[in-house]
């Protein structure tokens, strides 16, 4: 293998109380989050993120004021490395707090890679975020006049790794369950993060993939119909999102007295919504609703099925030419107007 550049894109979180407020602008400022121009979306992110900071700090008060996601991707990285061998180095692009990607963009273009390969932590392509860490990337890029050969891996809600390790982990959550309560039915809950609407009516593809990621691993747990089902969480703001919600189906789960196993379908490290919105605000929920049990399971994080997995959609995307590519071998966005393989994003 030639000298290569992993980038591997993620959110971000604040590294401290203080930086709280500053990440909320960053996120409320990004074009793909709130559109509208330039001017008004500035305005609205310093109000929103001066209005929010207060709530969003007791929440990662709960989590040893920080977010752990730096630590959980630095960790990612490390492995993935190990994986592919000496020749392949990983950097972090963190979208709304450090490592940014201009300060990234400057340490992959000291590193001198042949070439570089942008696999965002996403498994399912939205315009919020896969598409948002690209079109930056591509501008920093141009900015600092870096111009090696890159590839982006788009989306990979199918990848075998990811499916593998989601799989284990959530057949791990129902033998717990079975434990907790061993006469209750159970529902496995496949939470992902939302999405307005109206982002899923324009053509962003995120839902559909999803769905293809969560089909994927209950065909491997072999559930029935009535077992699982696929929800979202973490709405704010007036308008109408992506149903059904994480906290609906769980309130009436407990309230069936079912044995619910949550699984973050979306998110491959722990941070805020899993930390704190899953595992202490919907726990409570499902707890004081009669719940014969509540499993929350882990993100996959190192798992080796699902860092073996990147691994090989790093060295599938090496093997092609094709600048934006589908790393689950199918195109689940084919028929979204905003897909990144349409070069939409």
């Amino acid at each position: 293998m030639s000298r290569t550049a992993i980038v591997l894109f993620s959110l971000g979180g604040p590294d401290s109380l203080e930086a709280v407020r500053p990440f909320l602008f960053n996120l409320f400022n990004d074009p793909a989050i709130i559109r509208v121009p330039a001017l008004l979306r500035s305005m609205l992110a310093a109000f929103i993120s001066r209005r929010r900071a207060p709530v969003a700090r007791e929440i990662y008060g709960k989590m040893g004021n920080r977010s752990p996601i730096l630590p959980n991707t630095e960790a990612q990285a490390r492995a993935l490395e190990q994986v592919l061998g000496a020749d392949a180095k990983a950097f972090i692009a963190m979208r709304y707090w450090h490592p940014m990607t201009a300060e990234t963009v400057k340490a992959v273009k000291a590193y001198a890679p042949d070439q570089v390969i942008l696999l965002p932590l996403y498994p399912q392509f939205s315009t919020t975020t896969t598409a948002s860490s690209y079109q930056l990337w591509g501008e920093e890029a141009r900015r600092q006049g870096f111009s090696a050969p890159t590839r982006l891996v788009c989306c990979y809600p199918t990848e075998p790794g990811f499916v593998a390790a989601s799989a284990e982990l959530v057949r791990k959550g129902l033998q717990k369950a079975a434990a907790d309560a061993p006469n209750a039915k159970k529902l496995v809950v496949l939470s992902a993060h939302g999405l307005p609407k109206k982002i899923v009516d324009d053509g962003d593809p995120y839902v559909s993939q999803v769905e293809a990621g969560a089909a994927a691993i209950v065909t491997q747990l072999g559930l029935k119909a009535d077992e699982w089902v696929v929800s979202y969480q973490s709405r704010v703001g007036p308008l109408e999102w992506v149903k059904p919600a994480t906290d609906a189906v769980i309130l009436q789960g407990a309230k069936d007295k079912r044995a619910l196993v949550i699984y973050p379908i979306a998110f491959v490290s722990e941070h805020s919504e899993t930390l704190v919105e899953l595992d202490i605000e919907y726990r409570h929920l499902a707890e004081q609703n009669g719940a014969a049990a509540y499993v929350r399971v882990p993100a996959v994080g190192t798992h080796p099925a699902f860092i073996g997995g990147l691994a090989n959609l790093v060295n599938g995307a090496l093997a092609r030419d094709a600048a934006v590519q589908d790393g689950s071998g199918q195109l689940y966005c084919g028929s979204w107007r905003r897909c990144a393989c349409k070069g939409a994003a």
